[in-house]
């Protein structure tokens, strides 16, 4: 299974800053000597014209060179630096590789970072500079327009399981019929004043592995009757789980994992590929929150090889997933 990181642009970040960039790094070490039928790969950057699908000329120059007013660095969280941009352009160009990958044949893949749902067209928010899930959608619609000459645009599923509402996603696409986008969430965390969803599906202080999951359930019949995806970008946030600074949820690990099952058996059941980031995560003990996420990926495998055995039993099935990210690597096109 393939996966992207960036994780080696570090942002000099004031001391006593709460945002746990290491966790980056401790997950892809935990990775590489747990589970090395991971691939990992350095992700490339997205270039302008890519970012241009979603956000405005405006905002992609500010954060490029460093001209952003000192209110909208605060808005994001982060102050500017070139390495805060060039980690922006990679993290997207992760989800951008991933989403390639999963679609090129090898069914799932996966960024080691993104999930930044708090993005919007013309600003950042909550630690989210640019929108990797948003501009994944868009580019993944515009590459299987030129490649697969369908008829309509490819539809796309953004499940949002993060603690926090996708306040960016959901707003990007609010009128765009081809991009379903599901949040569940915290009703009363961040952020305060949410946008909405196609789905919006809000949890209480305290919820708990049952309710959730049901919850979870209901969520995704829904989805399956209102919308066919041909992709699933799911963003699967560590911050529900019960160890976490901010998540005010108590989902246990076992919780978390069955959620990754049921919507990873989702896509598969209706063989969609499904390209997922690992989103929010910000545990007490931050190896909780990397816990979470090796969980997260030894699920993902488990797809990743069924899909690999039904493309076995095709010789053109076999040949495209033996391409996997070789034959999608540019990001930066």
């Amino acid at each position: 299974m393939h996966a992207y990181y960036a994780d080696h642009f570090v942002l000099p970040l004031p001391s006593g800053h709460r945002f746990p960039m290491a966790k980056y790094a401790r997950l892809r070490e935990r990775l590489a000597l747990e589970l090395p039928q991971v691939r990992m790969h350095e992700a490339l950057p997205a270039s302008d014209g890519v970012l241009a699908l979603v956000h405005t000329p405006d905002y992609i120059a500010a954060v490029a060179g460093g001209s952003l007013a000192p209110a909208a660095q605060r808005e994001i969280g982060f102050p500017w630096s070139p390495a805060m941009a060039e980690r922006a352009r990679r993290s997207v160009g992760a989800t951008l590789q991933a989403c390639r990958t999963a679609m090129g044949g090898a069914g799932v893949s996966a960024n080691l970072a993104g999930g930044t749902h708090h993005a919007y067209a013309d600003k950042g928010g909550g630690f989210c500079v640019f929108n990797d899930a948003a501009v994944a959608a868009r580019l993944m619609q515009a590459e299987h327009a030129r490649v697969a000459r369908a008829s309509g645009p490819l539809q796309v599923a953004i499940i949002d399981l993060d603690v926090h509402q996708g306040n960016g996603t959901a707003h990007i696409f609010a009128r765009d019929a081809s991009v379903f986008t599901l949040s569940m969430h915290g009703a009363k965390n961040f952020p305060f004043r949410k946008e909405p969803s196609d789905l919006d599906v809000d949890l209480p202080d305290g919820c708990g592995d049952a309710a959730y999951l049901e919850a979870l359930d209901h969520a995704l019949d829904d989805l399956g009757q209102r919308f066919t995806p041909g992709l699933v970008i799911y963003l699967a946030g560590a911050d529900p789980h019960e160890g976490d600074r901010l998540g005010r949820l108590k989902l246990s690990f076992d919780g978390l994992e069955a959620r990754d099952r049921r919507v990873m058996d989702w896509a598969w059941q209706r063989r969609v590929p499904l390209a997922f980031a690992m989103a929010g995560g910000y545990g007490i003990n931050m190896d909780t929150t990397v816990q979470v996420q090796v969980h997260t990926y030894r699920t993902a495998l488990e797809y990743h090889q069924r899909w690999q055995a039904l493309a076995a039993l095709s010789p053109i099935g076999a040949a495209a997933t033996a391409a996997g990210a070789p034959r999608w690597q540019n990001a930066a096109a």
